[in-house]
């Protein structure tokens, strides 16, 4: 059962990973990044690495989507 629910989720990672790289607008690529950590945040608590799964959480969703975010902002006109 375990490993139905991993592939499930391994095959959404590739979809966002797409979803992030083939995409036209680039707020929306943004956006996705999130998901995209959180997914594999979720990975690596299956694979019981708890404090990658912390780091990663942190980075991903805290910290370089913010960055972004601030960036297409400033960029923007």
């Amino acid at each position: 059962m375990i490993n139905i629910v991993f592939y499930l989720l391994l095959l959404f990672l590739i979809i966002t990973a797409f979803f992030m790289v083939f995409t036209k607008d680039l707020s929306n690529s943004v956006i996705t990044l999130p998901l995209f950590g959180a997914i594999l945040v979720i990975i690596f608590v299956i694979l019981q690495a708890p404090g990658v799964a912390l780091a990663g959480a942190i980075m991903t969703a805290g910290l370089t989507t913010a960055f972004f975010v601030i960036t297409i902002n400033k960029t923007e006109y």
